[in-house]
């Protein structure tokens, strides 16, 4: 049966869908011998379809794995340079990618699999899933500076952020840890934030993606999740 070919990238194990549309438009993505266009539906069982130069399997057994993301690893499966990624980390044959990404300088959770729909369910925008993080700020943030982060900031760029959850945890000698809960991830949103409110971010460590914890996990250690934790990333 004839589906469109980013569905079928993205049951293989290629992303989410958006993800996939952008493989296609590319020019990364070849049907039958010829460079793929959105809008093309393919057989998988009877078209040979290629992601650079490779031929995708069909189907694979989905995987779905919580790791600590350390500092230094990039969130991606391939690097340009000698900087290790994501993939280095978890030596599993299955093609697997990030669901979401954390920048260079931070670490925590980050889920991986090759389920392209529930990829798209944790990060288009119009689910809103939380993310949690633990963030440590340089200063003793006051109240007036909580409270502009909860109601939103506006960056450089002129975006205004969404509403977050955001607690004082503790004070760290001339720092303090907060708790931070937000529904959308912008490129380094959190350091950005703190760097207009006066509070430099130290660290930061994501705790939790939607309903899925980082629980005792160490940074570089990573764990296959248990059908009821994907059952509920599913909202079964």
């Amino acid at each position: 049966m004839e589906e469109r070919l980013q569905k079928i990238l993205a049951r293989a194990g290629y992303g989410s869908r958006r993800a996939c549309e952008e493989l296609i438009a590319s020019g990364r993505v070849r049907l039958n011998g010829q460079v793929a266009t959105l809008g093309m539906k393919a057989d998988p069982l009877k078209d040979r379809i290629e992601f650079d130069g490779n031929p995708i399997a069909a189907s694979e057994p989905l995987v779905y794995i919580a790791l600590y993301k350390p500092r230094g690893v990039l969130s991606t499966v391939k690097a340009l340079d000698t900087r290790p990624t994501l993939r280095d980390l978890v030596p599993v044959p299955e093609q697997i990618y990030p669901v979401g990404r954390l920048d260079i300088d931070s670490e925590g959770l980050v889920l991986m699999t090759n389920d392209g729909d529930l990829t798209n369910h944790l990060t288009h925008p119009r689910y809103g899933h939380e993310k949690e993080y633990r963030v440590l700020v340089a200063r003793h943030p006051d109240e007036k500076q909580l409270e502009t982060w909860r109601r939103g900031v506006v960056l450089d760029d002129g975006y205004h952020t969404a509403p977050a959850k955001v607690r004082l945890e503790k004070f760290k000698g001339k720092g303090a840890w907060l708790r931070v809960i937000m529904r959308e991830g912008r490129k380094r949103q959190i350091r950005e934030i703190g760097s207009r409110l006066g509070l430099p971010i130290v660290k930061i460590i994501r705790t939790r993606i939607s309903s899925l914890q980082l629980g005792s996990l160490q940074p570089r250690q990573w764990r296959k999740l248990e059908p009821k934790e994907i059952n509920a990333l599913k909202g079964k």
